[in-house]
């Protein structure tokens, strides 16, 4: 009896079950859109561009309910959603048909720029907002206050948008989402106390805002509701305010990255123990020191302080932080030790310590737990030693591993071979001095980018594939003949090594003709032989440098083939021949070196062509004739060395127009190349350049982008320095010595105050030292020696600073710092022509206008009287009568005198 009535017990309730689930499916299926609504969409889609097709569904001859991005209410067809992504145009106030809408998203759309629509506030069912990344521009409207069941509002990535107060924001009661990033809200002064005066404010997001205060005078602020506050990249200058210890207890995100805050992180800041992402890097005047508190932290999975001046130790509880995912310290000035607590941080995957003063001992206790690391970065700590034992197995499988400048050798570290994802591994500088392992290159084929350089690594690389995209042997001790390269290889440097064989072998190799090679070089090795003739299958190259090796020949027509190339580099061998025309091809080119060869002819005219060019290097080798007019056209030249040829004829005035050398440049050049694991730069370092600056030679690399040079020594060149060069404000080297250049010495060459070394000597000018050059206060190298100077040498801080040997070989010149004092004749010489400074100079021109002055008054009256016979009467009438007047005055005074004394 009782199983029966179970039994009946359950027939009816899957009876009961199954009638509700078909009246609601009939009722659901029996629902429909309402037209007036449908109407409004539309019209809606009228207004809009639809690249993508994204409505390609609203048709009036489906339900709207259908439609994409449209949902409906159940029972009513009511439309209550509405989101529209990916298309452009104008948003029409039709939505305003749509009452019982209460969830809006049109982000990601372009607008054009357009105002964000004011009725939009009218639309006061909407509780959830979002208008980010929809090209809107303006003023935020006020209408959007009256949206008082608006409890989610995003206006972000809109930077053309702007508030000219937020006291419209009050109406926003029911406001628990406010994302304003990328709006310029600098206007409004009271931003603090505006937002805090939201009872339910859960997340705010201000990111980008141009904020300039953190109003640090308010002693508390209520965002006690605040879980995540985003307040980065604005412009505070000024501490952490105090009111930051009143957040709320529940506060899991807070970021003030980039925004320029400085003083000492409060330790408050640290006792928010619920924060999962506390994210305070790039604020490079932030200080202070990360307190044993954090370990208190227990939930948080994101730290990022890096790129601010945070000292001391990290604390050994931060092992506590069991949840950590990301810990990002790099950048900074910590010390000490690594405490080996951090092998605790189980959950870690990203660590970055490096551009620190660590020192000490990395074991493997410190990495015993990190079980899912994948980003390891320490380097640039030069007293921290990373010491494993050679048969380690690391519990964790890297993708990226930057080790750079801190000690891991002597000996190769095997534990390597057990990384299989590895993408990134940099080891340069780690005083790894051992025979690179027989697995290593097979290993390495995976890997995207390797940096083994500066090191002291042997091995024959002769029958070596490479495939990784970057590598950087550069300074080791390889030896062999050039590796093969596979097509998947885009920058191979492996310059200052012990290479040998013909570059030809590994030019024209079969395997080596599919590449797409970009960068290229193995200078300073021992290769030999002729370039080859195989560049054709090289047209990938951006960066060549072959420099200092032994290579002989003449360069092949068909380098005049690499159409992408920026830097030619092949000084130091033993190249001849003339440079061939192809070469005009590569109008791209910005670097050419060629300098220490044995190349003649003439300099190209068409070298005028090069538009880009920026470093031309041609020194000692044999080329003749005139520097051609045509080097005048290449406006961004910084760099002009053509010393140490037999070039002859004068300096051509039109290096004026050089503008480069004359103004200061709107932007920094750079000539670095490629880009390497977290925020670290993989720079191409082959640009660096040799010159003779101060006397002797300098090797120039990262500070190459600020030298501007001209250096035409040791020619044949004749006349006059041309004074058209003074215009060369931004000129930091000139070197004409050695030369047969003759006259003065340009009256305005101090005009050039860049001017950091000047070398004139074995010369034939003459005259005195123009005063002007007393104006280099930066020069730092001065030669004027064994030419015809003359007279006193200019006083100055600058010109009496250098050794009496920088004048010598000029028998009349005279005065400090040479032996030789000036005589009488010679001072009233230096007094009348060299004493002119500009000061005389303006007193000359004072009396001169007061003389034209005179002289044209004067005219213009006589001339009047010569000329006006009427006026002419009129004046002698008038002077006939002032002089009896003074007569008759004369007169009458001298009677009364005699009388008196009578």
């Amino acid at each position: 009896m009782g199983a029966s009535l179970a039994s009946h017990l359950i027939f009816l309730l899957w009876f009961f079950a199954s009638t509700v689930s078909l009246s609601f499916f009939k009722a659901e299926s029996n629902v429909f859109c309402n037209e007036k609504e449908k109407q409004a969409l539309l019209s809606l889609k009228r207004g809009l561009t639809d690249p993508e097709n994204v409505l390609s569904s609203w048709s009036d001859h489906e339900d709207c309910c259908r439609w994409e991005g449209v949902h409906c209410d159940n029972k009513t067809g009511q439309v209550t959603e509405l989101s529209v992504n990916s298309a452009g145009g104008e948003v029409s106030s039709s939505l305003l048909e749509l009452e019982h809408l209460n969830y809006l998203d049109l982000s990601h759309n372009n607008f054009n720029c357009t105002r964000i629509p004011s009725f939009l506030g009218s639309m006061g069912s909407l509780t959830h907002l979002d208008l980010s990344g929809a090209n809107f521009c303006g003023l935020i409207p006020h209408q959007l206050g009256n949206l008082s069941s608006l409890r989610y509002l995003s206006l972000e990535y809109n930077p053309g948008i702007y508030v000219d107060n937020l006291r419209w924001m009050s109406g926003l009661s029911a406001i628990q989402y406010l994302i304003l990033s990328s709006a310029d809200l600098h206007r409004e002064d009271d931003w603090v106390q505006i937002m805090s005066k939201f009872p339910s404010l859960s997340e705010l997001r201000l990111s980008g805002c141009q904020l300039n205060s953190l109003n640090p005078s308010l002693g508390f602020v209520n965002f006690t509701s605040v879980t995540s506050l985003d307040l980065s990249s604005n412009n505070f200058n000024h501490e952490i305010p105090n009111w930051f210890s009143n957040l709320s207890t529940s506060l899991s995100a807070l970021e003030l990255d980039s925004a320029s805050l400085k003083g000492e992180i409060p330790p408050s800041i640290f006792n928010y123990q619920k924060l999962e992402y506390l994210i305070l890097d790039d604020n490079y005047q932030l200080t202070g020191t990360i307190p044993e508190s954090i370990g208190q932290i227990q939930h948080l999975r994101f730290l990022d302080l890096n790129d601010n001046s945070i000292s001391g130790s990290i604390p050994s509880s931060i092992g506590n932080l069991s949840s950590m995912e990301i810990l990002f310290l790099h950048h900074n000035k910590l010390n000490g030790t690594v405490p080996k607590s951090l092998g605790l941080l189980s959950s870690l995957v990203s660590l970055g310590i490096y551009d620190n003063s660590l020192t000490g001992t990395l074991g493997e206790e410190h990495f015993s737990k990190l079980l899912h690391l994948k980003e390891l970065g320490i380097s640039h700590n030069a007293h921290l030693f990373l010491n494993v034992n050679s048969n380690w197995v690391p519990p964790f499988q890297l993708t990226e591993a930057l080790m750079s400048s801190c000690k891991v050798g002597p000996k190769f570290p095997t534990w390597l071979q057990t990384q299989r994802f590895l993408r990134v591994l940099d080891m340069s500088k780690t005083e790894i001095s051992d025979k690179v392992p027989s697995w290593f290159w097979n290993w390495t084929s995976n890997i995207e980018t390797i940096n083994l350089s500066n090191n002291h690594i042997e091995g024959d690389v002769s029958d070596v594939l490479l495939n990784s995209s970057v590598l950087n042997l550069r300074s080791n001790q390889f030896k062999g003949q050039m590796p093969q390269i596979s097509a998947n290889v885009k920058e191979l440097n492996i310059a200052d090594n012990l290479l040998s064989g013909p570059i030809s072998t590994f030019m024209c190799q079969k395997k080596n003709r599919e590449n797409e090679l970009e960068v290229l070089d193995a200078s300073n090795n021992h290769l030999f032989g002729e370039l080859s003739h195989c560049w054709r299958y090289w047209e990938s190259l951006k960066h060549l440098n072959l420099g200092s090796n032994s290579l002989i020949g003449r360069i092949p027509n068909s380098m005049g083939s690499l159409a992408n190339l920026i830097s030619l580099r092949l000084q130091n061998n033993t190249i001849s021949g003339e440079i061939p025309s192809s070469l005009k091809n590569c109008l791209q080119i910005e670097f050419i070196d060629m300098g220490e060869n044995h190349l003649l002819g003439t300099i190209p005219l068409w070298i005028g062509e090069m538009t880009s060019l920026l470093i031309f290097r041609l020194r000692s080798n044999e080329f003749k004739g005139h520097i051609p007019q045509q080097i005048c056209q290449l406006t961004h030249l910084r760099v002009l060395d053509l010393a140490n040829n037999s070039l002859s004829g004068p300096i051509p005035k039109c290096l004026k127009n050089i503008s480069a050398m004359a103004f200061p440049d709107p932007d920094i050049v750079t000539f670095s190349y490629g880009k390497f694991g977290f925020d670290y730069d993989f720079v191409y370092d082959g640009n660096n350049l040799m010159l003779v600056p101060k006397g002797h030679k300098l090797e120039y690399e990262k500070n190459l982008a600020f030298v501007k040079s001209i250096d035409l020594s040791c020619n044949n060149l004749n006349g006059s320095i041309p004074t058209e060069i003074s215009v060369l404000f931004e000129l930091n080297f000139l070197n004409l010595s050695e030369n047969h250049l003759m006259g003065n010495i340009p009256e305005k060459f101090g005009s050039m105050k860049q001017l950091e070394s000047v070398d004139l000597s074995r010369n034939n000018l003459s005259g005195e030292i123009p005063p002007s050059m007393s104006n280099l206060t930066f020069l730092s190298y001065l030669d004027l020696s064994y030419n015809n100077l003359s007279g006193r040498i200019p006083s100055s801080t600058q010109l009496q600073s250098f050794d009496a040997a920088r004048y010598i070989g000029n028998p009349q010149l005279c005065g400090d710092p040479l032996p030789k004092k000036c005589t009488i004749e010679e001072e009233s010489l230096n007094r009348s022509r060299i004493g002119k400074t500009d000061d005389d100079s303006e007193i000359s021109s004072f009396y001169i206008s007061m003389a034209v002055g005179f002289i044209a008054s004067f005219w213009a009256v006589c001339g009047a009287l010569f000329f006006n016979r009427t006026w002419r009467h009129t004046y002698f009438r008038f002077l006939d009568g002032t002089k009896d007047w003074l007569l008759e005055k004369l007169c009458s005074c001298n009677l009364s005198k005699w009388k008196a004394s009578s």
